[in-house]
């Protein structure tokens, strides 16, 4: 297996056909990865040496890397990297946030939206650091349930703001493909804190703004 798979790095990015493409990757881990999955697809009948599969191992390795990229990234610290002294004390919504993760119990995709507010006591964060908590969470093996919890519970930790507000939407293939296979059905999970959870009207003007189309 080891001579099937050939890695060239002219330190700038990988050369292939012509072109160069640039990576970044852990080549002792995607070399392993690489091998699994080779023996993976003779485990399931097909022939890993064919034209069509000859760079598949490796090319779902690099997949598998980019999509739990999120082990490696520290969303406190990403919150902190922006973190800045200011009196504002009404809500910050960032909503509609593109989100991909995969299920642990399949590996399967789920798909959807993120909508994330909380209300600063002191400090707030850059916007793009919002979403790219949202990405160090999701970006892991996950189940939507914990993906929320994870999300509010670092934005209340590390922020310390009056209170947090997540609500996700997503799609889960495990349930669209196999299983029970409902294409259509969406999964919604909510997480609260402080004044979210304590004055309603805080949390019905959450609820208005996600459902708003303001722009």
């Amino acid at each position: 297996m080891a001579d099937k798979i050939e890695f060239v790095n002219n330190g700038a990015g990988i050369i292939s056909n012509g072109y160069n493409k640039i990576e970044s990757w852990n080549e002792e881990n995607i070399k392993e990865l690489s091998t699994i999955y080779y023996r993976v697809l003779q485990l399931i009948g097909e022939d890993p040496d064919r034209e069509g599969l000859r760079g598949t191992p490796v090319r779902i390795a690099k997949a598998l890397n980019f999509l739990t990229m999120g082990y490696n990234q520290n969303p406190c610290a990403i919150i902190n990297s922006a973190k800045f002294k200011e009196e504002y004390k009404q809500m910050v919504l960032v909503k509609d946030i593109d989100l991909y993760s995969m299920c642990e119990h399949h590996m399967l995709p789920f798909f959807g939206k993120a909508h994330v507010a909380y209300i600063p006591d002191g400090f707030i964060t850059g916007l793009s650091k919002i979403a790219r908590v949202v990405e160090a969470f999701s970006r892991r093996l996950q189940v939507q349930e914990r993906l929320t919890t994870q999300i509010r519970d670092c934005l209340q930790d590390c922020l310390n703001p009056l209170g947090v507000a997540v609500v996700i939407e997503a799609q889960h293939m495990c349930m669209q493909i196999r299983g029970v296979q409902k294409q259509n059905s969406v999964t919604t999970t909510s997480a609260f804190t402080g004044i979210f959870l304590d004055h309603m009207p805080t949390r019905e003007e959450f609820v208005h703004l996600i459902g708003s189309k303001l722009h």
